[in-house]
């Protein structure tokens, strides 16, 4: 019997049959035109989604530790994540069920395991011997929360403190409590009238594991002797205790309060602190107590064998240093070093070189963790320099808001962007080598490079070398230096389209093969770049400005300047009738004082020093008209080949000849149609005021429908670079102030009754569309989070495929819906244009956020230097092909079923002699199709938010189409290779992950794996070649996922180990003296006071044992694997234990038999000791 896999039919059976009907007529329809069936390879047992590595600062860090011997640093969050690094290269995420913060690690040194203490109360073993860590073991406390713990070296036995001032101990082995309970109220004074509060420290002395600090909130030290059952000492302060560290010898310990003091200790002295130190005080001269400062939060108490011991703090700073940035301060002898941090310090450790407490530590570095940022100082050098970070931890060093993912790059990129970027580092770093060493590299499967590229809102790029499940910065481009910058607000021209961050990248497309780079900026700039290994000093910055605008009825500007014609509907077929170069204008403002032709940002008119790497070809900016803000990119395209980049918005598209600087096309959406525009559309003038656009719907009118305010939010997701925006909700909100109509300000002097009735017409629309805009946003608030429910009620975008008949309400018939046409994809191709072509030839498919593909022809002059002096003659086709939603991605197919990637030219140095360069300048073309046959045809394959199509060319025949969903829409599509084969990816709003085969759209994966919660995933989603996919999961860190079976089988083999078998460093050595008086440390049996034959058993109400998933049970279900190799591990040690128990047991017999003799012998020697030897 035949099984059916329910996963790959989740969106709605309604939808398969409508989409079996129709492509099963569409297969009759086309039977006899179609050509030789493709062969497709793929199949779902090719797919697999699984998540790969988790790049980037862990984000929102609480709690940090290091294990010393193994040479691993951990790092806790406040979502539950842990982060584990090793060496460079070796990362590990996990992540608590819970989601609870962590609020403290502790390794067990050397053992290859870590315990974490979560804010709910809950402990957690977790497993390191295995390349995935797992939980062994958890406790959750019931009636107290646990504040702090300690696990002493070598020990198998956990402190943990609670807020009740109690403190209960744990076996680390089987994860259970204990009998033995320090209670608080045995702890204080009997006198004592209150509540010392939570427990804050716990460490036993470094010479006497018997002997318990315990550090009370309200400033109570006690030291508890674990024998005898009671306090030894007790040490009373008036301010309140932070932290509490000793010094190695275990005659003296520190504690840092809540008034910026550090008091010293003798342990015998109790009444008084033998010294108390105000780092940060100003002293005063009459002797008086130094001013109060800000809390110490932790202190660290660290000796050396050569010199003075370091105590190292946070906090302390005087209350006067206002604005002052965070710091760490270094006392070491005399002198004090303060350190200012870029961001708040959340912990900070001290690495040593040894594990043991009772031996001179030996300082080396600090740890410090920040709250956006890693820091690790050389405390062996002077100045204390930094040590070089080599983790990937600053791809938030602006807020990433956008990226794109690269596979199977040329071999030579990555080192040609290593060494323009290697020139860009900072100097003045340690010269030592990164100390957190710990782990191993995995084994290198994938031999293909990978590139990730994020934008972000200072308008910087980065380029990163992903290769191989890691990731390593190569490059850095800063593309605001091209713009003058405005010292202070008050110079700033008031042109911005936004209010913050007026560089921010939204859009960015690169040619890996020609290294071309272009990058759309939120304030309507466009700028071009070339590679180049040598260094120029640009004089005059090339600028082009556009005058993108929609208007049909009015052609001419209102202060008659010259511009550019706008061709009308039906002449756009005309080669002649095209838009020539847009020149700079100097005029800012027109005859009635509105903002008229200028940019939103300004160009540096002095020389430009640009730096090997990427430097500008092209500055492309769209201007403000009549008062009009320009709209911002929503796509963007560059073709090395032909030398063209092309741009669109919800205006309308513009190409440019970046070769010969010159606009080559600039129409609006309409104009694209010609007289074909299926849509019933009006005049329309530019809107004669400034619209405010600092929200997501930079178009925004509230004269729309909800399916209008819904689609154009969703148009904009990938286009909004907006970092602090976390839910849909907000994104749906349109407040009233920035609602305005279209044709709203002052309108033409001769038209003054028309004016009046316009506007009276328009404050009836406004009024009707605020209450429905309000209604909306509370049917949106009732569904937090839930993207679906929208989409469903979106009843005039659910057209038919044949008739693509559009519904409007009454509020909007067309005044607003031809300006909610944006340009959503631009694809350059060399491809069949029209149903009559016999012949492949360059052209531009452009599609709108209606579901429309339009067709432009480009006709291009011969290469070489004619490519520099005749122009590029652009027309449209004509053809114009349907779909339902947005069009997201196009591309094509040949013959064979092969992609046909868009043709482009080899990379070469520009600034090279130009004959050479002429002889050399040819398009090239990796694609089948450039040596196709005439008769040979093509497949275009489009994928829209809701539905793919693959439609045969030059026929323009639809040969297949699936709905790929009904009730939320595609956010990302892309069409990637996998196995020597090609599919189309879909990400959708829903949360799926879905994938068809090509051309035939067989749905062959689809997997529910993440819901739309916030706007940066959908920014930040994109798919790439061989199976690869990420997306930015918090503001800080990249989650890289995979939907190929095969990587996802190789994964374990590629992952780093960061468990290493490493021998426990030697004890200290007592010496001799100390060996023979009793000096040294004193030993303790912790299972004698501990275990359940001395103390008892634990109430069972206090806490709660819950056995892991790599805990006993997983030992005997996969005994072949790491915890089985831990659970034999754990039997030899025990044999290995018995059997030096029998050895001890025999060495006590053979010690007790000599002492016997020796005693016999005594007695001997006595009796016969005053005896002649005759008298034997």
């Amino acid at each position: 019997m035949r099984k059916f896999n329910i996963r790959k039919v989740l969106d709605g059976l309604t939808a398969v049959s409508a989409v079996a009907s129709a492509s099963s007529a569409a297969q009759q329809q086309q039977a006899g035109n179609r050509e030789t069936e493709i062969q497709e390879t793929l199949q779902s047992e090719h797919f697999q989604l699984c998540k790969t590595v988790r790049h980037g600062f862990p984000y929102q860090p609480s709690a940090l530790a290091f294990d010393p011997v193994q040479k691993i640093l951990a790092i806790g969050t406040q979502t539950g994540a842990l982060r584990l690094f090793g060496r460079p290269g070796v990362e590990c995420y996990c992540q608590h069920d819970s989601g609870a913060a962590v609020i403290q690690l502790q390794f067990l040194i050397n053992e290859g395991a870590l315990v974490s203490a979560l804010a709910d109360d809950t402990l957690h073993l977790w497993n390191l011997r295995q390349k995935r860590p797992a939980i062994l073991h958890s406790l959750k406390f019931n009636r107290e929360r646990i504040t702090f713990c300690h696990l002493p070296f070598q020990s198998k036995w956990l402190y943990v403190g609670t807020e009740r001032g109690n403190i209960h101990i744990v076996n680390v082995e089987s994860f259970t409590l204990s009998g033995y309970v320090i209670m608080w109220n045995k702890a204080i004074e009997l006198s004592s009238k209150s509540h010392p509060g939570p427990v804050v420290h716990i460490s036993d002395n470094p010479m006497d594991e018997g002997k318990l600090l315990i550090g009370f909130e309200s400033g109570t030290v006690v030291l508890w002797d674990l024998k005898s059952k009671k306090a030894d000492y007790r040490y009373t302060h008036d301010e309140a205790i932070h932290s509490v560290a000793w010094h190695h010898e275990g005659k003296q310990f520190i504690c840092s309060h809540s008034d910026g003091t550090l008091t010293i200790w003798n342990v015998k002295s109790p009444t008084k602190p033998f010294q108390t130190i105000t780092p940060h005080g100003k002293q005063l001269k009459d002797g008086k107590k130094p001013e109060p400062c800000k809390p110490i939060l932790k202190v660290e108490y660290k000796t050396t064998r050569a010199g003075e011991p370091f105590i190292i703090l946070s906090g302390g700073l005087s209350y006067d240093t206002v604005g002052r940035r965070p710091c760490l301060t270094v006392m070491h002898g005399k002198s004090t070093a303060v350190l200012e941090m870029d961001y708040s310090i959340v912990d900070f450790l001290t690495l040593c070189e040894t594990p043991y407490p009772n031996d001179f530590q030996e300082p080396y570095a600090v740890v410090v963790l920040l709250e956006k940022d890693l820091v690790l100082i050389d405390l062996a050098q002077n100045g204390y320099p930094i040590f070089e970070n080599p983790y990937p931890l600053t791809i938030h060093e602006s807020p990433v808001t956008c990226c794109e993912y690269f596979a199977d790059c040329p071999v030579d990129l990555i080192p040609a962007l290593y060494s323009v970027g290697a020139r860009q580092k900072r100097q003045g770093y340690s010269k030592k080598e990164w100390p957190i060493s710990g782990g191993n590299w995995g084994v290198i499967t994938q031999s293909y490079s990978e590139i990730i590229i994020t934008g972000h809102a200072d308008g910087s790029i980065k380029f990163w070398d992903a290769s191989a499940i890691t990731l390593q910065v190569l490059y850095k481009l800063k593309t605001a230096k091209v713009f003058e910058k405005s010292r202070n607000k008050d110079d700033r021209p008031n042109t911005d389209i936004v209010d913050e961050d007026p560089y921010a990248i939204q859009i960015i497309s690169w040619c890996p093969e020609s290294r071309m780079l272009c990058i759309a900026g939120v304030s309507a700039h466009v700028i071009i770049y070339r590679f180049s290994k040598q260094e120029v000093t640009t004089e005059v910055i090339p600028m082009l400005e556009v005058r993108l605008l929609y208007e049909i009825n009015d052609v001419e500007t209102p202060d008659g300047e010259q511009v550019p014609p706008v061709p009308t509907p039906g002449t756009g077929s005309n080669p002649q009738s095209i838009v020539p170069q847009s020149h700079p204008s100097t005029s800012s403002s027109s005859s009635d004082g509105l903002r008229d032709n200028v940019p939103c940002l300004k160009v540096k008119n002095s020389p430009l020093k640009q730096s090997p790497g990427y430097q500008i070809e092209l500055v492309i900016q769209l201007v403000w008209v009549s008062g009009e803000p320009p709209q911002q990119i929503t796509s963007l395209a560059i073709n090395s080949a032909y030398g063209l980049v092309v741009f669109g918005n919800c205006n309308g598209i513009a190409m440019v000849d970046y070769l010969q600087k010159t606009v080559l096309l600039n129409l609006g959406t309409i104009e694209l149609y010609g007289s074909n525009d299926p849509y019933r559309r009006e005049p329309r003038s530019p809107r004669k005021t400034r619209q405010p656009s600092g929200g997501i719907l930079t178009v925004a009118s509230c004269m729309c429908g909800l399916s209008n305010l819904y689609s154009e939010s969703v148009k904009k997701l990938r286009t909004s670079y907006i970092t602090g925006l976390c839910d849909i909700n907000e994104g749906t909100v349109v407040p009233e102030d920035r609602c305005k109509s279209p044709t709203s300000g002052s309108g033409s002097p001769n038209n003054s009754d028309d004016e009046q009735k316009m506007n009276n017409f328009i404050e009836k629309v406004k009024t009707k569309s605020r209450k429905f805009s309000k209604m909306v946003t509370n049917d949106i608030a009732k569904m937090s989070r839930k993207l679906s429910l929208p989409t469903e009620l979106k009843p005039d975008l659910d057209v038919k495929d044949n008739s693509f008949s559009r519904s409007r309400s009454s509020s909007v018939t067309s005044i607003d819906k031809e300006s909610r046409e944006a340009i959503s994809a631009l694809h350059f191709c060399e491809t069949f244009t029209r149903k009559a072509d016999t012949s492949p030839s360059p052209c531009l498919w452009v599609g709108t956020t209606l579901g429309t593909v339009l067709v432009v022809v480009l006709n291009l002059p011969p290469g070489g230097e004619q490519r520099l002096l005749q122009p590029v003659i652009v027309s449209p086709s004509g053809t114009i092909l349907r779909l339902k939603g947005a069009i997201l991605r196009m591309a094509f197919l040949d013959t064979t079923g092969s992609l046909v990637p868009p043709a482009h030219e080899t990379w070469r140095e520009h600034y090279e002699d130009k004959d050479e360069k002429a002889k050399k300048r040819r398009p090239v073309s990796v694609s089948p199709s450039s040596s196709q046959e005439i008769s040979e045809n093509q497949y275009a394959v489009i994928c829209s938010e809701k539905q793919a199509k693959v439609i045969s060319l030059p026929s323009q025949n639809c040969i297949y189409k699936q709905n790929i969903t009904e009730t939320s829409f595609v956010l990302r599509g892309d069409i990637v290779s996998l196995s020597n084969s090609i599919c189309l990816a879909c990400f959708c709003a829903n949360g799926h992950i879905m994938t068809f085969s090509l051309p035939s759209l067989r749905p062959l994966l689809d997997v529910y794996y993440l819901p739309l919660t916030n706007m940066r995933i959908a920014r930040t989603f994109c798919f790439t070649d061989n199976g690869q996919a990420l997306y930015l999961v918090s503001p800080t860190e990249i989650q890289r996922l995979t939907y190929s079976q095969e990587t996802c089988e190789n994964l374990q083999e590629m992952l780093g180990e960061l468990f290493t078998l490493v021998e426990t460093p030697e004890a200290p050595n007592r010496g001799f003296f100390k060996g023979l008086f009793g000096g040294g440390a004193q030993s303790l049996d912790r299972e004698e006071l501990f275990g359940e034959s001395a103390s008892g058993k634990a109430s069972r109400s206090l806490a709660q044992h819950i056995p892991g998933p790599g805990g006993i049970e997983g030992v005997k279900g996969a005994a072949s694997g790491v915890v089985g190799e831990l659970a034999r591990a754990r039997l030899a040690l025990d044999e290995r234990g018995q059997k030096l128990g029998e050895l001890e047991e025999k060495t006590a017999a053979m010690l007790y038999s000599a002492d016997s003799f020796s005693k016999h012998a005594h007695e001997m020697m006595l009796k016969y000791k005053d005896k002649k030897w005759y008298q034997f």
